[in-house]
């Protein structure tokens, strides 16, 4: 008789609309869906009993958590252990890493949505590079919320002092992630994509991403094939995922233009800028190391955000390059090429003036920057939602403004749009606060504020309360989601050592890497940089995997 494996299960029921979309429908970045009353039954790809995942036994569980535990921190998915299982006092020099939150088995995902959103990413690309360079544009945007939003305020204000001042770096780098999920109204339609948000930031996990496919690839040929419900590696669609490297290219790209461009004085190098202490510090290794595994090793070095004054000096030269000093050998100075921010995207990051101090002087200096504020500034849940406003013969796409002479490019985009409204004093946005604050109306909605990582949305019935509580001035800081409606999945997440299985959600991530001259406008580099998958238990409002709502996935391609 065989012994079966007790599992912890879990449902979901979180949601967000589309435009033109009939039924109710989530950066570290949330995602949310709906499955309340779905009418796409996800092609499953069964194991030989027709179920999948396969259903399993004690003994397979167990051998599944040996091979998945051990492959995983040899081969770096992983992240720091939550202090939820480790206490500080446990593990006061931080040496302990412990397997990322991920599921057992790669999830059923529509190739078709697949293919549509690697497809698109270059436009998207394309288009941000765009709006990053209309400062009036982004502008207009900032006035609508700067009297109510104190960190977007003071981002735009350190632009128009470096503005006045003169830039002396016209180069920008975008590592971008486009993140979507699966939409189908009816049985009769055609799986689409959906766009949750595009990121600008920080856009985390390609590192662990590209693991995470590598794990599940071995899974299929050293341990599916030989559970009683077999999966064959033959059966499974899973395709390749370049995130580390596509990214680390991109990385690339914008030293080997800086230096090409620049003469620098020194030695140049890249700055990883991040958080400390930071639990996730494996998916950003991940990066550094293929910097330095090239033929040409490029310098990495890791600078929290609160050591930026400490570490760094702007050269007094009319370039004013950015230098950096190494704390462990400091007559040693290097030139900073690029500054990749892996923080400073949200108020945390900002205790005091002197982490302001640190901003401006970052964007002041010639390193070119990953992004610079306008290029935060444009990745804004404002911007999504004014780029996704309705149109009409007499209100074309405000998309026309950023991409010339190229209306099949614009209607690409436009059908990832969901729809998105404002919570001003417009029209739409008075409308909008009415669907807000209806107890019924409500529960197809998520509210979201101008910020990045997960943790910051307001979901459902929890709408009304939460803007109750706030002045009216306020609301026009926020935007008004419809929730969107996935199909049905089905998973084992591992996390923390606990198994929790059943319905879940996926979302998908695009990454990006763009390099243009905000002078000219020139698009030096433009490319599409692998895939993240994110998925969580079907009742979780939230997605964030470092945040601890998700959990690293790959694709299985049906």
């Amino acid at each position: 008789m065989k012994t079966y494996i007790k599992l912890i299960y879990f449902t979901f029921t979180s949601p967000i609309r589309r435009k033109n979309q009939a039924d109710s429908q989530e950066s570290h970045q949330p995602f949310y869906f709906d499955v309340r009353g779905s009418s796409f039954e996800m092609p499953s790809g069964k194991a030989e009993n027709g179920d999948y995942p396969p259903t399993l036994t004690a003994s397979e569980s167990e051998q599944l958590l040996s091979t998945i535990k051990d492959w995983s921190i040899a081969n770096g998915l992983a992240v720091r252990p939550p202090l939820s299982l480790v206490k500080s006092d446990s593990d006061p020099h931080g040496i302990l890493a412990t397997t990322a939150p991920v599921t057992l088995f790669p999830s059923p995902f529509p190739r078709v949505c697949f293919e549509q959103a690697k497809s698109i990413q270059k436009s998207y690309n394309k288009l941000y590079a765009a709006i990053a360079q209309d400062e009036k544009f982004l502008g207009s945007i900032v006035q609508e919320i700067l009297e109510v939003d104190e960190f977007i305020a003071q981002l735009w204000q350190v632009h128009l002092k470096v503005k006045e001042e003169g830039y002396v770096q016209n180069l920008s780098l975008g590592l971008f992630r486009s993140d979507y999920m699966v939409h189908q109204s009816t049985n009769d339609h055609t799986p689409t994509i959906k766009q949750v948000e595009f990121n600008t930031i920080a856009s985390s996990f390609g590192g662990l991403s590209s693991q995470t496919s590598r794990l599940h690839k071995h899974l299929s040929i050293s341990d599916y094939s030989l559970l009683d419900n077999p999966l064959l590696a033959r059966n499974l669609d899973l395709p390749e995922n370049s995130s580390t490297t596509s990214l680390a290219s991109g990385l690339r790209v914008a030293f080997d233009t800086y230096k090409s461009t620049s003469q620098p004085l020194h030695d140049c190098c890249i700055i990883f800028l991040v958080q400390d202490p930071e639990r996730n510090i494996f998916d950003q290794r991940h990066l550094e190391y293929a910097l330095q595994r090239d033929n040409s090793p490029i310098p990495v070095f890791r600078l929290p955000f609160g050591q930026i004054l400490s570490r760094t000096s702007v050269a007094k030269t009319t370039k004013r390059q950015l230098l950096y000093h190494v704390p462990s050998h400091t007559s040693t100075i290097f030139e900073v090429a690029v500054v990749y921010f892996r923080a400073g995207y949200g108020p945390s990051d900002y205790p005091d003036e002197s982490a302001w101090k640190a901003r401006f002087q970052i964007e002041r200096s010639n390193a070119i920057k990953c992004p610079t504020i306008l290029t935060q500034l444009a990745g804004a849940k404002k911007v999504q939602q004014v780029l996704a406003s309705p149109t009409s013969p007499d209100t074309p796409s405000i998309l026309n403004r950023f991409i010339k002479d190229s209306p099949k490019e614009i209607e690409d985009l436009e059908k990832t749009f969901t729809n998105i409204y404002p919570l001003d004093e417009s029209s739409s946005g008075l409308s909008a606060r009415k669907l807000a604050t209806d107890p019924a109306d409500c529960k197809g909605y998520v509210l979201k504020p101008q910020r990045e990582g997960g943790g910051n949305n307001t979901y459902r019935t929890a709408i009304p309360p939460f803007l109750k509580s706030l002045p009216e001035t306020y609301w026009k800081s926020y935007i008004l989601m419809e929730i969107i409606t996935p199909p049905p999945v089905h998973n084992i997440i591992l996390r923390n050592g606990v198994l929790e299985q059943g319905g879940v959600i996926c979302e998908l991530g695009i990454y990006g890497t763009c390099v243009w001259d905000q002078g000219t406008g020139e698009v030096i580099h433009n490319e599409e940089a692998g895939y993240l998958l994110r998925t969580k238990g079907d009742k979780s409002e939230e997605g964030g995997v470092a945040a601890g709502f998700g959990s690293m996935d790959s694709c299985r391609l049906v």
